[in-house]
This record gives C-alpha cells, structure tokens and sequence, in this order.
C-alpha cells in the first residue's frame, strides 16, 4: 500500500516540471558550477512556469498545492545534479514565513514576485560569532520612530548574493530576555545600509551562492517586521520542522540517485572480463546500501504524509533528518570505493554527489542538535 499519494495533477506537474529542467536548465548545470552561482533568469523561468512556491494561495499567484508538490521539485532538480537553484530553500523554508507570520500588506507586496521567481529570497539567522545559536546572536534591531535600525552580520546565508529580499532575524539591545528579543524583519537588496559581502567558496554546492551579510545602519519601515515584536523565536521554532524535513528528502533523494548511478556502473564496468555485479563482495554491499535507502525511504514518507496532515512528529522529523542525511554521506562514500581509481576524478558522476551531501548533516540544525532534540522528547 503506498503511504503518499499522488494524484494526476501532481503527475502531470512532475512531467511538465521534468521536461522544463531537461530543457532550460540541465544543459547549464555543468557551466553554473564553474561560475559558481546559478543565472537569476533561471530563476525568473521556474517562477513563469509555476515551480517555485507551489504552497502559496491563489490571491498571489501561486498554486495552492500540498506538500508533494514540494517533494516533487526536490526530487527532479536532484536527478539533474541541480544544487545550486536551492528552489526549496526559498519556496519551502523561507517564503511560508511571510505567509504565515506577515501583514497582508506585506504579502501583497513580496509574494506575488516570489512565486513568479523576480524576488530570490533569503533567510539570515547564522553569525560569525555565534553560528545558529539564537542566544549569542549581536544583529540589533533598534525602534526610530517610524523604522527599525538594523546592525551587525550574518554568515553562510544561501542565496545570499542572488537574493533580492531577506528576512534578517535581530534582537532588541532593551530586552534582557533573548527568547522575547528577536524579532524577523524584511530587507529588500537595495536598502541603505545594507552589503552583500564576499561569496563563500565551499566544498561542495558550488553553483549555491552562500556569503556574508552585513548592516550597517539599515533603516527599514518598522512595518516590515513580520509578525508580532518579539516573537521571531517563536516563528522559527515553528517552521523549524518543515525546514528539517525539507532535508531530510533531499538526503534519501541523493542517497538515491548515488546508488542509480552507482549501480549501473557497476553492472556496465568489468573487471577480469565480467561485470564487476558478479563480485559477491560488490552485490553484498551494493544490497546493503540499497535495503537501507528503501528503508529510509518508507519511514521519510510516513513523516511526509504525518506533516501534511498537520500532526504533531517533531520527534520523527528529527530523526529523519539526522537518519536521511547521515545516510546520504554514508551511501556516497560507500559508492564511491565501488568506482575505484575512476571515483578519483571530477568526471566520475558520483563525485559531486559526494561532495554535495555532506553539508546535509549541518545546515537546519547539526545531526547532533537532531540527537539531542529527540532524546528530550523522550524524556532522557
């Protein structure tokens, strides 16, 4: 029995989407990780063809579609060796904070360029001193009359160079109490103040432009906060598990795809004239890897069916996560000493996996942030 189900228009979206990227992006895959940053016209097509914010109301321009549509764009841009148009970074992480938490003016105002791909966003939270750590955040955010005055820096921000809006988390310098002082505010590119510092040169994701932030005297409306003062901690907290389970799709997603590709190598390589597949040795750890992935696979769409469905699975979106992307950099690594001398070289195809998935066990929160969530829930 399968626990998700599609229906024809997910399937017509999934087609239509798979012969948009064979088409307008997967021929520039290669040339985008040599430039280091994906075109902001790519972005602009997948908004023109619907594939970005695929969960935003109808009143502003996008579908109202469910969870899978979401899973349908990770999956497809994953098959093409995509990573750098971090479509769900935006569409699924980033963007349902102004749809949730900001005014009508606000959404009236972002969302609409949003779905249609001319406003590229970005979420600053991470700093240099305090990496994720929302009490040693230093970014202040302090009340003029009628705007907000933003210092301080943020770091590791993807989209960071490409992004035309941001959403900066601050805190307040008067409120003693970190968890009731942070507030999100809305910065476009173009504000005062505002910098857009070096792109980072990563190991991998090479074409997902990440850098530095900095503001320097920012004035923006006071107006462009979202949602109440004060309650930014709160908000990300809450999309914290969406977040979380976004990785862990893109960790089985890549886990995956390795194995595809790695399997059919091994049955097209030989070694002593006949398919390296005869090995038992090979077979053994190819059917390993394989039994873990279907495993992952089954628990991840239980989680996905269980979030669609508005349940409560902090605890089993935690473990997916920590288990989806663990297992990801396990699988690419156990892959790639099937390749042999050839899994040296950039052209191997599982190389770039390799060195995309290992950020997976960092980024929405470190495996062992994960660890220690659950184990909390369970009372230990």
């Amino acid at each position: 029995m399968e626990i998700l189900h599609y229906s024809e228009d997910h399937n017509h979206f999934r087609k239509r989407l798979r012969a948009f990227l064979d088409q307008e992006i997967k021929p520039y895959v290669e040339k985008w990780e040599k430039d280091k940053i994906v075109p902001k016209d790519a972005w602009k097509k997948m908004g023109r063809e619907g594939f970005l914010c695929t969960g935003i109301s109808k009143n502003y321009g996008g579908i109202d579609g469910d969870f899978l549509y979401s899973v349908i764009v990770i999956e497809e841009l994953s098959k093409i060796s995509e990573s750098g148009l971090a479509a769900s970074l935006h569409s699924d992480i980033i963007v349902p904070y102004i749809d949730s938490y900001a005014s009508d003016d606000l959404k009236q105002k972002y969302l609409p360029g949003c779905v249609s791909g001319d406003i590229i966003t970005a979420l600053a939270m991470t700093e240099p001193d305090a990496g994720s750590d929302l009490a040693s955040m230093k970014t202040t955010a302090t009340a003029d009359e009628d705007e907000i005055i933003i210092d301080g820096s943020k770091t590791f921000i993807s989209n960071g160079i490409n992004s035309d809006l941001v959403i900066v988390a601050a805190r307040d310098p008067m409120v003693e109490n970190v968890h009731n002082a942070i507030s999100l505010y809305l910065v476009e590119a173009d504000t005062p103040g505002f910098e857009k510092g070096r792109q980072l040169d990563k190991m991998g994701l090479w074409s997902q432009d990440t850098s530095e932030l900095f503001f320097n005297k920012c004035r923006i409306p006071r107006n462009n906060r979202i949602g109440e003062k004060g309650s930014g901690f709160i908000m990300l907290m809450e999309k914290l598990q969406q977040e979380r389970l976004v990785c862990a799709v893109m960790g089985i997603v890549a886990a995956e795809i390795i194995m595809e590709i790695t399997v059919e190598f091994c049955r097209s390589a030989k070694e002593a004239g006949k398919p390296v597949t005869r090995s038992q040795a090979v077979q053994f750890t190819i059917v390993e890897m394989e039994t873990e992935v279907r495993l992952g696979r089954t628990f991840l769409n239980k989680v996905i069916a269980d979030h669609m469905e508005k349940k409560q699975v902090i605890i089993e979106t935690s473990m997916a996560k920590y288990w989806a992307t663990d297992l990801a950099r396990k699988t690419a690594e156990k892959c790639l000493d099937l390749y042999g001398q050839f899994g040296t070289l950039e052209k191997c195809p599982a190389v770039k996996g390799f060195r995309d998935v290992r950020v997976m066990s960092i980024f929405a929160g470190t495996n062992e942030i994960m660890k220690g969530i659950i184990a909390k829930f369970m009372g230990l």
